[in-house]
């Protein structure tokens, strides 16, 4: 079977750095370019290449969003971007905008990371962007669309979050009763979100939305 190229988005993150890891492990890919605003990667393999870009001049590299598989893991949280209308922008406005562009360039598969309870007419501002930035995905014509809608994230980020790492304490002491229709409320593991993105794009075609508990069941296959 010919190997693939993948391209990553937020390689830097909880889970875009776990992708990373396991896509250079994959027998799968041959090749992992791995967008980024500043050069932070500390791994060396001959796989990986880094592209080192500003990703509010997208002209400047969208030419080069060039791969079978696009992995979008973009985020940011109300205090870094300063305004809803800015995290519009990044958690909305970005992925779509990538995504067409690797369309374009003839990418096949596609998966991105929002959130559980992601809904265009939610009255929670992020939960509301996150909806907006699924109906943008969706409206494309890959042959395999991916949206992973992960719960509470556990795992080592770079930067530290107050409210999140309260509510991995919380999860971590109840999470045992999160079972059947709300198992999907339980936290997840970012290397699992990770894996289950990879074995999606790699076993399925057709668009879907994949909930937090569908991940972790993935994750766990052989």
């Amino acid at each position: 079977m010919q190997k693939k190229t993948a391209v990553v988005f937020g390689g830097t993150g909880l889970v875009g750095s776990y992708l990373v890891r396991e896509l250079l492990e994959s027998q799968e890919y041959c090749k992992i370019v791995v967008f980024s605003r500043r050069k932070v990667l500390s791994v060396v393999n001959e796989k990986l290449s880094e592209q080192i870009v500003d990703f509010e001049n997208q002209v400047s590299y969208e030419s080069r969003i060039s791969g079978d598989d696009i992995f979008i893991c973009l985020g940011t949280t109300i205090k870094k971007a300063g305004s809803v209308s800015r995290m519009e922008e990044i958690d909305r406005d970005l992925p779509v905008s990538i995504a067409k562009a690797a369309l374009k360039n003839g990418a096949k598969g596609l998966a991105v990371i929002s959130s559980i309870g992601a809904g265009e007419k939610s009255a929670n501002y992020y939960l509301r962007i996150k909806g907006e930035m699924e109906r943008g995905i969706l409206d494309l014509d890959f042959a395999t669309i991916a949206l992973v809608r992960p719960s509470l994230l556990l795992g080592n980020r770079n930067e530290k979050r107050f409210g999140e790492n309260a509510g991995k304490i919380f999860m971590k002491a109840f999470g045992f009763f999160f079972w059947g229709r709300f198992s999907k409320y339980r936290a997840i593991e970012g290397r699992d979100v990770a894996r289950a993105m990879i074995k999606i794009l790699n076993n399925n075609t057709g668009k879907r939305v994949y909930e937090s508990d569908e991940l972790r069941m993935l994750a766990s296959e052989k």
